[in-house]
């Protein structure tokens, strides 16, 4: 066999193993499931008020099978078709939900970002005089975080010596100075500031004898908490040393904070600090204040809510109010 015709098979069979390598690599990818994504909004002109909607309840069928989905409180949906579905395919999606019209949109299977507006279904409001909406006004956003205070409880003083004898060779007999020629000594001391208490701006100072040939090997000051200590290495004369610190006692409390939530058209917006505790919800209602608790149901008779966490973990909050009421 020649080389040229070696040449001609081995490319040949190279090609082979391409094709069926590309045919197996197809086959993979329509076996795997399509998933399709979107968010549903409130139709309305006013780009401020197309507002988010939450258990939306969205099919899609593209003739043989049907996968079901639902909106979370940003709207958004993420709904997986059957395997074996291409793009480009017809699909029909249905977006259900009890305050809105009924939409059916006749789509094609595809990568793109679906933005489905929903519109709203006006119920009809008592016309009589004696039974008008009723009015929500002056809402306000309550709830607590714990903060900690501290109380001025005194000083702590402490001296302590490290007696040692200078110009004594050491003889690698520990302990000994940094260089490793002269006889040392270790001395430690600490500081209690008692149950309860905590040590603030904790400090260390030698004030007496032959400091420069002194120093200060380990301390804990730094970090505050209840005790503090010292440990240090004299290779002269003896010295003196003085641990000083303020002490406080923390106290732990709720403190009660207030926000004004945003309202467009039917729904109030805020968001709270993720250690947000008892949120609740302050408003007049036809003119006579009352706080509602809100809940881990998130209950209100007046307003549907919802709430989602954000990536900087805040609790974003929306309530969109019930037929019947409306915000003054």
């Amino acid at each position: 066999m020649t080389g040229g015709r070696k040449i001609a098979i081995s490319a040949i069979v190279i090609a082979g193993l391409a094709g069926a390598l590309a045919a197996v690599l197809v086959a993979i990818h329509k076996a795997q499931p399509i998933t399709i994504k979107g968010a549903v909004l409130s139709e309305d002109s006013d780009p401020q008020k197309q507002l988010p909607l939450a258990d939306v309840e969205i099919t899609g069928t593209d003739g043989s099978t049907v996968s079901r989905a639902e909106s979370d409180s940003s709207g958004f949906f993420s709904l997986t078709l059957r395997r074996g579905l291409r793009r480009r395919q017809p699909l029909t999606l249905h977006f259900r939900h009890a305050s809105y019209q009924p939409l059916d949109l006749n789509e094609f299977v595809s990568d793109q970002i679906y933005i489905v507006r929903m519109v709203p279904i006006i119920h009809e409001t008592h016309v009589q005089s004696d039974h008008p909406d009723v009015t929500v006004s002056n809402v306000r956003v309550r709830y607590s975080v714990k903060t900690t205070t501290e109380a001025d409880v005194g000083s702590a003083v402490k001296t302590f010596q490290v007696a040692n004898v200078g110009d004594v060779p050491c003889k690698g007999r520990h302990p000994c100075s940094p260089d490793g020629k002269w006889k040392a000594a270790l001395s430690s001391s600490s500081l209690d500031a008692g149950d309860g208490n905590e040590f603030r701006n904790a400090r260390v100072s030698c004030i007496a004898g032959p400091c420069p040939f002194s120093r200060v090997e380990f301390e804990d000051l730094s970090r505050g908490g209840r005790k503090v200590d010292v440990s240090v290495r004299n290779w002269s004369d003896t010295t003196t040393y003085l641990v000083e610190a303020e002490v406080v006692h923390p106290m732990v409390s709720d403190l009660v904070r207030e926000s004004y939530p945003v309202i467009f058209g039917r729904a109030l917006n805020f968001s709270l600090p993720l250690l947000a505790e008892g949120p609740s919800i302050e408003a007049e209602i036809n003119g006579e204040l009352i706080v509602f608790p809100l809940g881990p149901d998130l209950y209100l008779n007046w307003a549907d809510c919802h709430v989602r966490v954000d990536k900087d973990q805040a609790q974003a909050y929306r309530c969109e109010l019930k037929p019947g009421y409306r915000f003054k």
